[in-house]
């Protein structure tokens, strides 16, 4: 997951998260991201498998926002253990 200045919030897969970043930030990432910058990574999840992180990634863009930040804040506070 990463989060802009903006609070613009994009949940997606790489198996490259800080490349990943890069691309967004120089206006190459997805069609959400081109228009915005300064992303940084805010959660961060690791994943054996590219279903399994998919369906992660199905279940996280169906969460209202206010549980998204919860699970930021636990991944900034280090109460995540997914990393």
């Amino acid at each position: 997951m990463i989060k802009n200045k903006n609070n613009d919030l994009y949940i997606g897969v790489s198996e490259n998260p800080n490349e990943r970043i890069i691309y967004h930030n120089t206006k190459m990432g997805a069609k959400f991201t081109k228009n915005k910058l300064d992303f940084e990574i805010v959660f961060l999840e690791k994943y054996n498998n590219l279903a399994d992180a998919r369906q992660r990634e199905i279940q996280l863009k169906k969460w209202r926002r206010d549980k998204k930040e919860a699970l930021i804040d636990s991944y900034k506070t280090g109460l995540n253990t997914k990393r």
